[in-house]
């Protein structure tokens, strides 16, 4: 069992550490979206799947230390969650203690990571808004724009330009 918890507090403490890189490449994700700058986004976001992918890999290693803690300690249900495992390791102070600091640390982290991708969220909405809005805006004047065309009498008239516009904006 002690292995099966030295394992898991690795697993752990590798998520946090790719956890805490993360925060400082989101919040120049910020800045970038701020600046709008596309070829800057585009590396960003490849340096943060990166990152993703080596979560999950060390997820799905968690779970299947999760999953033999549980067959060690004869646990049946269907999750066995860390605060819960924490618990159970009252004669093992020392890694109740390192769980428990890890758990506390992931904790914090992961709301951390969830505020900025929520403004960077918010950031990229009210871009793709703005977008729309001036792609709306030049069809509309694309499409409805006057034209000095004169009859005889000197009188102006205009005319509908007919046919779609560049974009379809409805989509």
């Amino acid at each position: 069992m002690a292995s099966l918890i030295d394992e898991l507090i690795d697993v752990l403490d590798q998520e946090l550490d790719i956890y805490q890189q993360l925060i400082p490449i989101s919040n120049e994700k910020t800045q970038i979206i701020v600046k709008n700058d596309l070829a800057a986004l585009q590396e960003i976001t490849d340096e943060e799947q990166a990152a993703v992918d080596k979560i999950t890999s060390l997820e799905n290693k968690r779970e299947r230390v999760v999953e033999n803690i549980k067959i060690v300690i004869n646990r049946k249900s269907d999750t066995l969650s860390l605060k819960t495992l924490i618990q159970l390791l009252e004669n093992q102070p020392k890694e109740q203690k390192t769980l428990s600091i890890l758990h506390d640390n992931l904790d914090n982290i992961v709301r951390q990571l969830m505020e900025i991708n929520s403004r960077n969220k918010s950031l990229i909405e009210q871009s793709l808004e703005m977008i729309e809005f001036n792609m709306n805006y030049i069809q509309s004047m694309r499409l409805y724009q006057g034209n000095n065309n004169y009859t005889k009498d000197a009188e102006q008239y205009d005319t509908k330009i007919s046919g779609a516009g560049i974009f379809d904006a409805k989509q």
